[in-house]
């Protein structure tokens, strides 16, 4: 595969761990070949070397690792069936094919594991995620996205408030993974009066898990100085009741308003509790992230995981811009590369993606995704509200043709239809100007794109990252959007095969911690548009925007890798690409459809180092915190 023009310089490895000590079945390739039986790796000479890949030429070749008997799912175009793989000392994959092709590879210290099966394949590549935050998260209490009454939200809350004494009187109260839309009884609107009612003056903050809302009492408006003549920022709303005065909620860029007065974690309990989350991330098998809303702050936290040899993904920095900044091309440029220049000796960073928001999100009841036509009212009935639109297509023009220009590609959040065209508009504006269609921009979320829209990203070269975990039919996808949308337009929510079919390329994110981590109930609800999410009977249109098994794994691969400019280095399993992998308990090509849901890893490799060891104990503890989020009730979608 050519090298991709437009890519930032290679990476450096990232800083993985040690190797742990493994009960995997490891051992020397000649010690074991009796045992290992005539369809595993045999030591008889002169067997044919695999065509992909140079037979070994002395010591010098011999693989650090061979995986064998199993499902080699490669990510390459007309590639023939493959059972091996064998990973060299430098971190690349030395060669790929059968058994026997693949045993000229081993040497007397190559270390040796039987596959049992089950799928091998390309690590993971989360083109759209937030670790940073999950990390800061998991330090806070949560409501797990809980449904509740007011009441029952007052007593979960004054049971943190009693775990967290010692911080009276004036100690911030923060609890994540508030639901926006779960007040019971439906329809019931959150107000600071009843957080002012909980047994504190502590000023509290409920972040929302959709990353698009707080609710916060009295005493932290206060704090923010947040009036009744209080402007609302760009990019952001102050949600105000009849009477003109702040209801305690805000709307995206009115977070900060409060957030800024709120002392940091401690910076060695964030790390320690970030290096838990990249644990878990290698745990589903995730090699590659870009983190989609980076700042210095984000960006510091990488330089101490690396320092500490914490950090065993690589990381694309997505690094944000506000409204604001959005205005200003020739200064969001000069801001990217002062932050590239100040952290550009990171291990595992890769620079070269900066972050816009267009829009917000599209439940009802925030409404701020930005919509071509009106939201309709719970009746059916249309409204004049259209949603808000953050950036302008003219700005966003300017500031991607600037950006382009200086190699930098866009991502940008779009979750409404409106929201879409105007990036695409943008985008298309960029083009004209710069004539670069090597920089894959991208487009993230696209949670409604009209259909007249879906041939322009081929047209313009531009990315679909999606994340289908959302693509399932519940209350978040029925209750809190049918009625506002209608038929017509609710059934284009997330056309993956729409846009597939239109030749776009596409790309898979998680979103995390939006959603809780279930890398391979992603990958299957991209499939049946059901996963382990659906409530009662059916799918989210599956006959419509389903996509096959295969292209699923690839836009979680290859396609991911193809948006981060990274595809000439990894994404596919081939001889010669960084020896980023992962061995499934299961062949997810073949089982049915649903079991991939539950698929386990047991090995994952970033550049060829283990990050994960299914079988060790630090690894089964990873493995088991992943399996415990996964039973966490999803968020709203479109956290950045």
């Amino acid at each position: 595969m050519p090298a991709e023009p437009s890519a930032p310089p290679a990476p450096k490895p990232p800083n993985a761990p040690t190797p742990p000590s493994s009960g995997l079945a490891r051992r020397s390739l000649l010690a074991a070949a009796g045992a290992v039986g005539a369809t595993g790796l045999v030591a008889a000479a002169g067997a044919p070397a695999s065509a992909a890949a140079p037979a070994a030429r002395g010591p010098r070749r011999a693989a650090a690792l061979v995986v064998h008997d199993a499902r080699v799912f490669t990510g390459v175009r007309g590639s023939g069936p493959a059972r091996a793989v064998a990973v060299g000392r430098d971190g690349r994959i030395l060669a790929v094919g059968s058994d026997a092709e693949v045993r000229r590879f081993a040497g007397r210290d190559t270390e040796v594991v039987d596959g049992h099966g089950g799928s091998l394949l390309s690590g993971i590549h989360d083109g759209h995620a937030h670790p940073t935050d999950a990390a800061s998260r998991s330090l806070r209490p949560s409501l797990d996205g809980a449904e509740q009454t007011a009441e029952d939200l007052r007593k979960t809350l004054t049971g943190f408030l009693k775990d967290t004494s010692g911080d009276e009187p004036d100690g911030w109260l923060v609890v994540e993974d508030w639901n926006p839309v779960g007040l019971l009884p439906r329809g019931t609107a959150p107000h600071h009066s009843m957080l002012d009612a909980l047994p504190t003056r502590r000023p509290v903050v409920l972040r929302g898990g959709d990353g698009h809302n707080m609710w916060v009492n009295q005493r932290a408006l206060d704090i923010a100085k947040i009036t009744a003549a209080t402007p609302d920022p760009i990019g952001g709303k102050i949600v105000k009741g009849p009477d003109g005065k702040p209801t305690g909620v805000l709307k995206d860029d009115a977070q900060p308003l409060v957030s800024r007065h709120i002392p940091e974690p401690d910076e060695a309990a964030l790390v320690a509790a970030a290096a838990k989350v990249f644990a878990e991330a290698a745990a589903s098998g995730i090699t590659t992230f870009m983190e989609a809303v980076t700042g210095a702050e984000e960006l510091a936290l990488y330089r101490a995981l690396a320092a500490a040899g914490k950090l065993p993904q690589r990381i694309v920095p997505a690094l944000r811009l506000t409204s604001e900044q959005a205005k200003d091309p020739r200064g969001a440029v000069a801001y990217a590369k002062k932050l590239r220049a100040d952290f550009d000796g990171v291990r595992g960073l890769r620079f070269g993606t900066v972050k816009v928001f267009l829009d917000g999100v599209i439940e009802h009841p925030a409404q701020t995704a930005a919509l071509l036509k009106p939201y309709l009212d719970k009746d059916g009935k249309p409204t004049d509200h259209r949603g808000d639109l953050y950036v302008s297509a003219a700005d966003f023009g300017r500031l991607t043709a600037a950006c382009n220009a200086e190699g930098w590609q866009l991502h940008a959040h779009a979750i409404g239809d409106r929201a879409v065209r105007t990036a695409l508009d943008g985008y298309a504006y960029a083009l004209r100007r710069t004539g670069r269609r090597d920089v894959r921009n991208t487009i993230a979320h696209l949670q409604l794109v009209d259909p007249a829209d879906l041939r322009r990203f081929a047209e313009l070269g531009v990315v679909a990252c999606m994340q289908l975990q959302w693509a399932t039919r519940n209350a978040w996808t029925v209750d809190a959007l049918l009625p506002y949308l209608g038929a017509a337009r609710h059934r284009w929510l997330y056309p993956a095969r729409g846009l597939q079919s239109h030749g776009a390329r596409l790309s898979g994110g998680s979103d995390w911690p939006v959603d809780p981590l279930q890398v391979w109930n992603q990958v299957r609800t991209a499939v049946d548009r059901r996963g382990t999410d659906a409530e009662g009977e059916g799918d989210l249109y599956r006959a419509k925007e389903g996509i096959s098994r295969t292209s699923s794994l690839l836009m979680h691969t290859l396609g991911a890798a193809r948006q981060l400019r990274m595809a000439h280095l990894t994404g596919t399993v081939e001889a010669g690409k960084q020896a980023d992998l992962v061995l499934l308990d299961r062949d997810v090509t073949r089982c049915p459809v649903a079991d991939i849901s539950g698929a386990e890893v047991r090995l994952t490799l970033a550049g060829g180092t283990v990050v994960h060891d299914g079988e060790s104990p630090s690894g089964r503890a990873a493995a088991a915190r992943v399996t415990r989020a996964a039973g966490r009730p999803r968020g709203s979608c479109g956290c950045g």
